[in-house]
Parts: structure tokens; sequence; C-alpha cells
């Protein structure tokens, strides 16, 4: 068994690391700006939402839950559409200081978990592999599987899924190989 204390430098080392390659995938690859789409006469569908006043929140449209959702009024407005989910944020700039700290904090806890595991499951003096398939599952588990839930219940595009999964093994292989690089001896 490793200690988690053992492991603060695999673990901060992979934060870093998942961090440094996220920014390259998001501001130098790119693939992900063809899943976000402008909505159409934005304009005038703003000037809509402002009316009706939104807090920041999650909306469904058009609402029902268990309750109505089978009355015939609830199935003309499904039939009808369209049917989605709409995420507010607060008014304002876009707090992308923010967003990155918390992106940052997400890596280090996933290390956090990662090395948790992989510490109580394999002896120190391992050989890289076995750290590597250790660390690489829980990594990848952390960073992409949560994913594949906006898919199947908040509608996100099967693509985005898709493309944030080939993250999630990227992420998980780079934390595997640091863990596996750093292991105890």
């Amino acid at each position: 068994m490793v200690s988690l204390m053992a492991l603060w430098i695999p673990i901060l080392l992979s934060a870093v690391i998942v961090f440094v390659a996220s920014s390259v995938i998001h501001m130098v690859l790119k693939y992900h700006n063809t899943e976000y789409k402008q909505l159409p006469d934005e304009a005038k569908l703003l000037g809509a939402l402002r009316g009706a006043s939104l807090t920041p929140g999650l909306y469904m449209f058009p609402f029902c839950n268990h309750e109505n959702m089978k009355s015939p009024e609830v199935q003309e407005k499904l039939k009808q559409g369209p049917v989605g989910m709409l995420t507010i944020r607060p008014s304002g700039a876009i707090a992308m200081g923010k967003f990155l700290g918390m992106w940052f904090a997400f890596t280090v806890i996933v290390g956090i978990f990662v090395a948790y595991l992989t510490g109580r499951t394999v002896a120190a003096g391992a050989h890289y592999l076995v750290v590597f398939r250790v660390a690489g599952t829980a990594s990848f588990m952390g960073y992409s599987m949560g994913t594949i839930i906006n898919s199947i219940w908040k509608g996100q595009p099967w693509s985005l899924a898709v493309k944030e999964i080939m993250d999630g093994l990227i992420y998980g292989c780079l934390t595997a190989g640091t863990f596996g690089w750093l292991w105890p001896r």
C-alpha cells in the first residue's frame, strides 16, 4: 500500500499536464468548436428570454413532471416542439479565470482519487505498466464517463460525448503515465 502523501507529486504534476493538454485541445486543435451552434434569429430570441427575467439555472421545455407528463396538453406541446433543456448562467462577462480554476481543481481531485485507488491496489516498486493500467482506468473513468449522462438525459449530441470521451482517454493516459513514471520504488 502506498500513502496519498507519497503520491502528492504525481497528483499535482498529472493535474498540470492534463490542464496543459486540455488547453492545447481547446485553443489549438479546436475540434470541439463544431458542436456549438448559433441560435437562429438570436437577437429576437435573446430579447424574449430577457423579457422572461430568467434566473441562472437549468430549464426544461416544455416543462413536464411525473404528474402531468401524460396529459394531452403536455403531449401536444412535446409533439409540436421544440423540446429541450436550457442552461442560464449569470449575466456578464464569462469568468474564464474562475472556470479554469475550477477545471484545475477538478484535475487535482481526479488525481487524488486515482492516487487513492492506485495506492491501495498497487504496491510500491510495481512495474510501470501495472501502475499505468490501474491509474489509467481510474482517471479515464473520472474524465470520461460523466459525459455520457449528458447525452442520455440532457440531449447533448453523441458526437460531443465521443469527443469528450476521447479527451478523457488522452487525459487518462497522461495521468497514468505520470503515475507510472513517478511511482515510488
